[in-house]
Order: C-alpha cells, then sequence, then structure tokens
C-alpha cells in the first residue's frame, strides 16, 4: 500500500507534464545527493581528519621535571651541542608520541627533551663521521646522561644499534625548522578559522644499508628505498616535512673526549667554589670560554673512558647540587 501511496504523485505528474517533468525531476535528486555527500565529507575532514593521529601538531610545551631535574622547552634555532645518544624502537612503535605523530621505528625521527616539535636537525656521529638529518618529533631521553634518542633505523644508519649508546653533535637547522613551524601554525590559524585544511603527507621514510666511502671522505650516500624488516608493522603516513629518502653523509672527526660539566659560571669566584666542592669526586678541571663576547669559567670531570664510568660521575655530580650538569664531547 505504502508503495502505491507514494508512487501516485508520480504518476500523475508524468501524465500531465510528459517526460521532460521526470528528466527534470531525477536531475534535481541527484544534485541534492552530491551536495549531501559533500557536506558530509567536509565535515569529516573539519571534525577528524584520516591522517591526524599520524601528522600530529606543532609544540614547544611547558617546563617540566623528571628524575629532579627541570627541562625548559624553548624554541632555539642556535641549538647546537656535543653529548651521548641513545636510540628506542620496538617497545614504543605505533604509540603517540608527544606532539601527537604515531611513532615508526623505520621512519627517520629523535626524541629530544627541549626543541620544538617538528624540528628538524643533523645528527653525527663522532666516533664514525657518519651524518643524518632527522625530525624531531618526540620527548626524551630522561637518562640524565643522553641528549637525544634516536629511532631504530636512524640508529641503524649511524651505527649505534650494536653498542646502544654514540658521542654525538646535534645541531639544529634552522631554515627547515622555522619552515615548518610557520607550515604547522598556519595549517592550526586556517583550522581555527574552519577552514578544512590539513598538513601535506608523504610516506614515510625508509632506507636500506649501503657501502659507505673509507672515512675522513666528504662523498655523499644515497641509499634506496626498502620495506619493514616486518610486515606487521604500522606504517602511518608522515607529514610533508620529513624526507623521504635518507642521505648518510661521511664527515671529518677526530679525537674526542667525555668529560662531566658541572657548570658554566660567569664569575671567577663562583666557579672556584664548585671547583672545590666537587675536588673528592675525582680530577676536576677549570676552562676558561669566550661565549657571546662574555668570559665563562667551566668546570668539568674527566675525561672518561667510557660511557658507563661517565654516566656514574655525572649522577655523583647531580647529587652533589649540581642538577644542570650534563655529559658533553670535547
Amino acid at each position: 500500500m505504502t508503495i502505491h501511496l507514494l508512487a501516485r504523485p508520480f504518476e500523475n505528474l508524468f501524465k500531465r507534464h510528459g517526460v521532460a517533468s521526470l528528466v527534470l525531476l531525477c536531475v534535481l535528486f541527484l544534485a541534492a545527493c552530491a551536495e549531501t555527500q559533500f557536506l558530509v565529507s567536509t565535515a569529516k575532514r573539519v571534525a577528524a581528519p584520516d591522517n591526524a593521529a599520524s601528522v600530529g601538531y606543532y609544540k614547544v610545551g611547558n617546563p617540566y621535571q623528571i628524575k629532579g631535574v627541570w627541562y625548559y622547552p624553548a624554541v632555539d634555532y642556535q641549538y647546537d651541542e656535543t653529548g651521548i645518544a641513545s636510540w628506542y624502537g620496538p617497545g614504543f612503535n605505533g604509540k603517540d608520541t608527544a606532539n601527537g605523530e604515531t611513532y615508526d621505528q623505520y621512519a627517520l625521527t629523535a626524541a629530544h627533551r627541549t626543541l620544538p616539535m617538528p624540528s628538524r636537525v643533523r645528527v653525527t656521529n663522532l666516533e664514525n663521521g657518519r651524518s643524518l638529518v632527522l625530525t624531531v618529533n618526540d620527548r626524551g631521553p630522561f637518562a640524565h646522561g643522553r641528549i637525544i634518542d634516536l629511532s631504530k633505523r636512524a640508529a641503524q644508519l649511524l651505527d649505534v644499534i650494536q653498542k646502544g649508546t654514540a658521542k654525538v653533535r646535534v645541531t639544529i637547522i634552522e631554515d627547515e625548522s622555522r619552515t615548518i613551524a610557520g607550515r604547522y601554525q598556519n595549517a592550526t590559524s586556517l583550522a581555527e578559522a574552519g577552514t578544512p585544511i590539513t598538513v601535506d603527507k608523504l610516506p614515510k621514510a625508509q632506507v636500506s644499508a649501503a657501502a659507505l666511502p673509507p672515512p675522513g671522505s666528504s662523498e655523499t650516500v644515497q641509499l634506496p628505498a626498502i620495506q619493514p624488516e616486518s610486515q606487521d608493522i604500522q606504517t602511518a603516513s608522515l607529514p610533508a616535512n620529513r624526507a623521504t629518502e635518507a642521505s648518510v653523509d661521511l664527515v671529518p672527526v677526530g679525537e674526542s673526549n667525555m668529560y662531566v660539566q658541572a657548570g658554566a659560571f660567569g664569575v671567577y669566584q663562583n666557579a672556584d667554589a664548585a671547583r672545590a666542592q666537587l675536588a673528592p669526586l675525582g680530577s676536576v678541571h677549570m676552562t676558561q670560554a669566550l661565549v657571546n663576547g662574555a668570559d665563562y669559567y667551566r668546570i668539568r670531570l674527566g675525561p672518561f673512558a667510557s660511557v658507563a664510568d661517565a654516566d656514574r660521575s655525572l649522577e655523583s655530580v647531580i647529587s652533589s647540587g649540581f642538577p644542570d650538569a650534563r655529559i658533553i664531547v670535547d
């Protein structure tokens, strides 16, 4: 009965106005469906874009405390530091990073305690000269004696996997990092204005091993893309600021030593008092350095033959009332 009742109006319309009216009615019906579909699709992009969990968002963050040490995230386009790198992988793969991305151990990323996320940094292994550009998209490491945590793939390329740690230099890439910050901030402003725009994405970086030139060579090695070692590894999409292929550079590196730096003091008397306080812990040195036109007096212990020795000394220095102490490579 219901079908007949709904059909009668169309039957009467066809009798009165013929085929032309029926064709017009069909066109209007299809147009309405298309408009509805467009509105639904747009609403989905605004409310919950499919790649939101992978792309993440720009973040600097507030000061935070871990194991009695305060860290102060900040925009620092002059960042250049030496220290010890570590790496993290399977236990975190597929989990959220500190800026909302999905951690992928095969992507060329890293965790840093204070740099904005995402930022681009160059990490150089000071033990073998291998150098690689990475994207910082997570917080860490939180061991006192580490300055950066590498993804598993980054650690493989820098030859850190077997030892677990390496002496490194980490330098922010200013122009790329500024561009990334601007891109994310502009996208955020557009989203707040109600514009359904999301950050572009590219396939994640995956690279294979290749023979490297001899140490001291300035040759650049281009590594081809490969599939993950395990097919069940989640393959999240990455933002457009991520490299799609890795370029491992070899740069000249010389002999280097590890020290624990208790602090850098602008007043000689304060530095001398710190040296006296730390004297029972081992060999303490005071060195003078000119930084931005000002004299500083650095108090250091060492050098140390191994990362384990430097770690033990660092914990002793921190416990002696120097929470900002750190391991440096010089």
